[in-house]
């Protein structure tokens, strides 16, 4: 419901009466914040690089510092560099000149965020900053302004037109320095060779952690798995496999040296039974099963085991070790309980949910 301010504003002819109006602000605003970063990725210099490489060299922490709205940002900046294999943290300028400037340490890397260069509580601790660290990157919007005249490397970002009405909220100016420092931040990450595994070390909880998990992490251990020895008849094997603590779509038949061999099915079961032939339940099962199965090796991420149980079309996924033994199995029905998790992730193709 709009205010009566609201209201009676709407003689203005700037003031958007029709919902079509304000849906093209909505995106004029957000083209404008596009266009600034366009033009910033465009006019970006080997600063950036150099800041990168630094970044990903350093020995110590990142301190990042910024006060206001790219204060913000720059907690951001740190949230991002701390996933990507950088340690990080922020420093808040006010907090700083009160006892915080003690986090610093001589092998830590300061990066300061200020559009202006000129924000006073920054610029104040500027110089402390560069001599008890191994250094100060700026990102400001040009070369001229106190924080790069006290920095050791200036990453300029360029002057944009605010995406604000009014062009004074800072909109366009702080989407371009959160997209020119997680550039920065991408950078130094594949200078670490910071890897996809790396990632989900970082990242055990939630939907990332899981799409990003291996196997091993949620496939039923061996204990609870249905196992029998293919030498067995089929009647032997499944009361053996029977003595498992948790039910499976399949019994992993293994041989003497404990090598996975053949997989037997609850499908190929009920094949045998729809024969009425209670002597073929006596016979070996090595016969009926199906031979060196599709496995997966121990280690591998989920995503990929999903991906090709979803192209074979099958429900049950042996789990080896490098010799071949089965150390689990990944079942579809666990992947469902997963999926329908109220923050589990996608990591069904649609066919198999």
């Amino acid at each position: 419901m709009l205010s009566a301010q609201a209201q009676s504003s709407s003689s203005d002819h700037s003031y958007p009466s029709t919902l079509i109006e304000r849906l093209r602000l909505l995106r004029s605003s957000m083209m404008r914040e596009s266009e600034a970063i366009q033009n910033a990725s465009e006019n970006l210099t080997t600063e950036a690089v150099h800041a990168s490489e630094w970044i990903a060299e350093t020995k110590g922490c990142v301190i990042v510092t910024g006060v206001g709205k790219a204060g913000l940002v720059g907690q951001k900046l740190v949230a991002t560099l701390a996933s990507t294999g950088t340690a990080s943290h922020f420093l808040h300028p006010s907090e700083a000149v009160h006892g915080d400037l003690g986090r610093v340490r001589e092998s830590d890397l300061v990066l300061a965020l200020s559009t202006s260069g000129q924000s006073e509580e920054v610029v104040r601790i500027a110089s402390f900053l560069r001599q008890h660290s191994s250094g100060l990157i700026s990102l400001t919007a040009d070369q001229d302004n106190p924080l790069a005249a006290a920095s050791d490397c200036v990453v300029t970002v360029g002057r944009h037109p605010e995406a604000c009405p009014n062009g004074l909220a800072p909109t366009s100016s702080t989407a371009v320095l959160m997209a020119v420092g997680d550039a920065i931040a991408m950078l130094a990450s594949r200078l670490r060779r910071f890897s996809s595994q790396d990632f989900a070390n970082f990242h055990p909880g939630g939907s990332l952690g899981r799409k990003l998990a291996k196997v091993d992490q949620l496939m039923r251990p061996l204990e609870v798995c249905r196992l029998a020895d293919y030498r067995s008849s089929v009647r032997d094997a499944m009361v053996t496999a029977s003595q498992s603590k948790r039910r499976s779509g399949a019994v992993m038949l293994v041989n003497e040296q404990g090598t996975l061999v053949g997989l037997f099915t609850d499908s190929d079961l009920a094949r045998l039974l729809q024969k009425r032939n209670d002597l073929s339940l006596d016979e070996p099962i090595a016969a009926e099963m199906t031979r060196d199965p599709l496995t997966i090796p121990s280690g591998t991420l989920l995503s990929d085991a999903v991906a090709t149980m979803s192209h074979r079309k099958i429900s049950e996924l042996p789990v080896v070790n490098p010799e071949g033994a089965p150390v689990g199995m990944l079942d579809i029905t666990d992947l469902v309980a997963l999926n329908d998790a109220p923050d589990g992730p996608s990591v069904l193709p649609f066919h198999l949910r």
